[in-house]
């Protein structure tokens, strides 16, 4: 049994998506995110799933991969599609199943709900894809830079978020290789229930937890043997804005922002 985790795992490629300055593509896939919870009818739910689609094919990430950072909440979204389905009892009987009854708004919120956090996930899934960590945590901090001025330690705050991103992947290999040892020591983790399962599991929190005390000592150590203070810190790379590489996509968002706005207004 694999623990597939997908945070972190960054997918290389030559593409305009890629190439992108990461400070455009966080706020591009901010504002796409939000722009999803304002599609209500089927023309602004089609217009969103059609500029998911044209970056996910402009990104070259094959939609397999894409889709692995959805499964782990594949739950939740089934979860809201029944709720929505079962528990709106607005608008005329559609179909009846014994004691339920489908109603066509409640069949019409289990499709826009759950679409609208697929195409969200998907949006945040092609932006962990296509930028690195490193990278993200300083488009993160350029951003927030200026809240410094106010007392907020954002160089901390992007330092711990790029540690988090970073070992993601690396606890979630730990994880897999201490299921894999307690089954070769008689654990019998295959073929539960969920609840069974989660029972299971406990046993596994200890040496979990003692890997990542370890990781954490370990890099502690390497950052006081490098005199790190927090303060002061340079990039290696330090970003620019390309208005060849750059301007076309932020000309895209801001036009289907106002496409957006302009078919709510109408409909």
């Amino acid at each position: 049994m694999a623990l597939r985790v997908s945070i972190g795992q960054y997918y290389s490629a030559d593409s305009p998506i890629h190439r992108l300055d990461p400070r455009v593509k966080l706020v591009g896939s901010l504002a796409f995110m939000v722009s999803c919870f304002f599609t209500a009818t089927p023309a602004t739910l089609a217009l969103a799933a059609a500029a998911v689609t044209a970056a996910i094919a402009a990104a070259r990430v094959p939609f397999g991969r894409l889709l692995a950072q959805v499964r782990p909440i594949a739950f939740f979204l089934v979860f809201t599609s029944l709720f929505n389905l079962f528990f709106v009892r607005t608008g005329p009987v559609t179909l009846h199943l014994g004691i339920l009854s489908i109603h066509r708004d409640g069949l019409w919120a289990a499709v826009l709900y759950s679409t609208r956090f697929f195409l969200l996930l998907l949006a945040g899934g092609l932006l962990m894809l296509t930028t690195t960590p490193t990278a993200l945590c300083d488009a993160f901090e350029c951003l927030l830079k200026p809240l410094e001025r106010f007392g907020v330690p954002v160089t901390q705050a992007a330092l711990t978020m790029s540690i988090a991103v970073r070992f993601v992947p690396t606890l979630a290999t730990e994880a897999d290789n201490v299921v894999v040892a307690q089954i070769a020591r008689g654990a019998d983790l295959e073929g539960k229930s969920a609840l069974a399962y989660a029972r299971a599991c406990v046993p596994l929190v200890v040496p979990l937890f003692a890997s990542a005390l370890r990781h954490a000592d370990n890099l502690g150590r390497a950052m006081d043997a490098r005199c790190y203070t927090g303060h002061g810190r340079t990039h290696y790379h330090v970003l620019k804005l390309n208005a060849r590489r750059d301007a076309p996509f932020i000309a895209l968002t801001l036009a289907y922002l106002a496409v957006l706005i302009a078919l709510r207004l109408m409909l």
